[in-house]
């Protein structure tokens, strides 16, 4: 996977490449999903959401620009395996989940993992981010949405970095947003397609 589907197709930056290298991904998949883990491509894990293909999660997280010493809000946790890949190249990771079900999921494999020292799994509605962690240096959203939700720029840092797909169902791109002072520029890493951003108001995860 690390040498054909990322370095193979332009991932660069190694220390990405360690962590995709590092992660179990087999171990953050239902079981019915584990022999196409480290397919290159999407798989499902319930509750009609999907883990990303590796090579979308090692290139949205070689847009963070990661150094090791930021605080990193995840909108759309999933199974937990994104905010796994952020977290070793983070000082600490505020992952957000809609759906308490995969909250839960999430909760329990980063746990079995041995990866949760440094994440906070939250169930919330991710698209209102964190107030109560912010400001962040980076915000990773594995969700699309017409646009990008004001709440995640107000509570990005000046000099902060924002991944997300944005645009309709059928036609999406992945930006990347770096926030500068009152001046927000953005390029397009990649063309995508994601789930769409949900929105509600869930009970936080105990």
């Amino acid at each position: 996977m690390v040498e054909r589907q990322l370095r193979g197709r332009g991932i660069w930056d190694e220390r990405v490449l360690a962590a995709m290298l590092e992660i179990p991904r087999e171990e953050f998949v239902p079981e019915s999903q584990r022999a196409a883990s480290y397919a290159d491509e999407p798989a499902s894990i319930g509750h009609g959401q999907t883990i990303s293909q590796p090579y979308m999660v090692a290139l949205m997280v070689q847009c963070l620009e990661l150094t090791g010493a930021e605080t990193v809000l995840e909108v759309g946790g999933g199974c937990g395996y994104h905010a796994a890949v952020i977290a070793a190249l983070a000082a600490r990771v505020i992952s957000v989940e809609l759906i308490p079900e995969l909250a839960r999921m999430a909760q329990h494999n980063l746990e079995r993992t041995g990866r949760s020292h440094n994440i906070v799994v939250v169930n919330a509605d991710g698209s209102r981010g964190r107030p109560e962690f912010a400001p962040y240096d980076a915000i990773s959203v594995a969700a699309a949405a017409p646009g990008v939700p004001p709440a995640l720029l107000e509570q990005l840092k000046d000099g902060g970095r924002l991944v997300m797909p944005v645009g309709s169902a059928w036609d999406q791109e992945l930006l990347v947003l770096h926030k500068s002072g009152a001046e927000v520029q953005s390029r397009v890493a990649t063309y995508c397609r994601f789930v769409p951003l949900r929105e509600g108001v869930p009970p936080d995860l105990d």
